[in-house]
């Protein structure tokens, strides 16, 4: 039915009452076989159809119809719309997910929540086709069969392909705030690597030697200077 127009069989009962076109001509316009034509010129197809005027609606001029008139061997040419019908766009509605694969719906979940917990709601929602109210439920561990969820990859399920799910996990990544510096952990190669000089005294190996703590001098006591100090000291005798 390419280039045909609108209503094939209104349109050749049409020009099988007001015209003198011939039937291959008008199957040929139509899309329709010359015996289809026949059987309408003869009341024996589309017998309750009312015919639609080409002209009226814009498909075919009265100029085409008189040529095709004039010489059999003409073709009819179907005229170019000069409206513009906008295509219509199709909204992208929720990803459809297999009757099959359902029931591991929330187990996918899961996996997700734990091992992404960077990706956002919409994200989880787009990757496996849940609803926001499910997602949240296993989060919260308020799921009706929260006990017997495990932790199963989305890819391996056939919930979502590997590609889609790393291009997520990558747009999570890029929205996470930069990670702060704490400072300098490893030493540069350049640093490590540089060549030493050669050690040339004990003290370049050993380091510097160093000096023993003095000891203390140990008290030495004499008895008989002791005791002789006592006679010179008065008791109050």
């Amino acid at each position: 039915m390419t280039n045909a127009p609108l209503m094939p069989k209104a349109t050749a009962v049409w020009l099988v009452e007001n015209t003198s076109l011939s039937f291959d001509q008008i199957a040929d316009f139509c899309k329709l076989h010359p015996l289809e034509v026949k059987g309408i010129a003869d009341g024996e197809v589309a017998a309750g159809i009312r015919g639609h005027d080409p002209i009226t609606s814009g498909q075919l001029t009265r100029e085409e119809i008189e040529k095709g008139e004039k010489n059999p061997d003409h073709r009819l040419h179907l005229s170019v719309s000069k409206v513009v019908v906008p295509e219509v766009k199709k909204a992208r509605g929720p990803r459809y997910t297999p009757l099959s694969r359902r029931q591991d719906r929330p187990n996918a979940i899961l996996w997700l929540v734990r091992n992404h917990p960077e990706l956002k709601d919409a994200q989880i929602m787009r990757l496996v086709g849940t609803t926001k109210t499910t997602l949240k439920a296993i989060r919260e561990r308020t799921h009706w069969n929260s006990a017997a969820l495990t932790p199963m990859d989305p890819v391996t399920l056939g919930l979502c392909s590997q590609i889609e799910l790393d291009f997520e996990v990558n747009r999570a990544a890029k929205d996470k705030p930069p990670v702060e510096d704490h400072g300098q952990t490893l030493v540069p190669a350049s640093v490590t690597t540089s060549p030493r000089p050669e050690p040339a005294t004990t003290e370049d190996v050993f380091g510097k030697a160093t000096p023993p703590a003095p000891a203390e001098e140990e008290d030495n006591f004499d008895a008989d200077r002791v005791f002789g100090r006592l006679k010179d000291v008065d008791f109050g005798e």
